[in-house]
C-alpha cells in the first residue's frame, strides 16, 4: 500500500510565517516581488486578471489581504462572505500567487512596511489620487503600477446580484 499524497492545500505558502520566509529566499535569490492587497471577499475574473495583470510586472506576487475584522470595518457585518482561511487558500493557490498573507489593519501599510516590495500594484482607479498607503510606499520605495480594470465585475455586485436571485 502506498503512502497517501501530501495535501497540496498545506504546501501552500500563505500566512506571515511563510510568507516571510518566501520573501528571504526571494530576496536572497534577487527577484523582484510585487506586492498587491485587497479584501479578494469572492473571486471573479477581474480578480484573476489583476492577479496575473500584477505578475507579470515583477518575479514574485504577494498577495495581502484584509483579516475578517478589517473587512467587516470597512464594508460592514455582513461581509466577509468567505471567511479569511478560505481566502487565504484560494489566494495561495491562483497560479500568478506566490504567497498570500492577511493583515488586521484598515489599509495595508504596515502590510507594505512587511513585505518591502519593489513594485506596488494598484487599481488604475487609484491614479492620480490619494490613498492611505502613499507614505508606507514611499518609505519603502516601492515603484507603483497601475493595473487596468475590468469592466462589468465587482464582488460588491456580484453579491447584490446573487442576494436577488435567492429572495
Amino acid at each position: 500500500m502506498s503512502e497517501p499524497a501530501a495535501d497540496p492545500i498545506a504546501a501552500l505558502r500563505r500566512g506571515r510565517e511563510e510568507t516571510a520566509a518566501f520573501l528571504e529566499e526571494a530576496r536572497a535569490r534577487g527577484l523582484r516581488v510585487v506586492f498587491i492587497n485587497g479584501c479578494f471577499d469572492l473571486l471573479h475574473p477581474g480578480h484573476v486578471r489583476v492577479f496575473f495583470e500584477a505578475r507579470a510586472h515583477g518575479d514574485a506576487l504577494v498577495v495581502a489581504l484584509n483579516s475578517d475584522a478589517s473587512i467587516r470595518r470597512l464594508k460592514g457585518p455582513k461581509r466577509p462572505i468567505l471567511p479569511e482561511d478560505v481566502r487565504l487558500t484560494m489566494m495561495a493557490a491562483m497560479k500568478p500567487v506566490d504567497a498570500a498573507f492577511a493583515f488586521e489593519e484598515d489599509n495595508a501599510g504596515e502590510a507594505l512596511r512587511f513585505v518591502r516590495p519593489a513594485i506596488y500594484a494598484k487599481g488604475a482607479e487609484y491614479e492620480g489620487k490619494s490613498y492611505p498607503e502613499s507614505a508606507a510606499v514611499a518609505e519603502v520605495g516601492a515603484e507603483v503600477r497601475y493595473l487596468g480594470h475590468v469592466d462589468g465585475f465587482s464582488t460588491s455586485k456580484l453579491i447584490d446580484r446573487i442576494r436577488e436571485q435567492t429572495s
